[in-house]
């Protein structure tokens, strides 16, 4: 019987979450941002690159429909 309650408790809050809009400093979020790039391009590193250059041509799964 208190369902109704708690749907429109779930509601309320579904409803202030949506609509909800703090206030952007958008200077710090531009030098965070500058920070970040500047981070990312000196400091990189391609986890997964190891795994594809390990493979070479043998190793390759070869789809047999195309063989014919």
């Amino acid at each position: 019987m208190g369902r109704g309650r708690q749907k429109a408790k779930n509601t309320k809050v579904a409803r202030e979450l949506k609509y909800y809009s703090p206030s952007t400093d958008y200077s710090a979020l531009e030098a965070e941002l500058n920070q970040k790039a500047g981070d990312e391009n000196e400091d990189y590193v391609d986890r997964w690159a190891d795994d594809y250059e390990a493979e070479s041509d043998d190793e390759r799964v070869v789809d047999l429909d195309d063989q014919n």
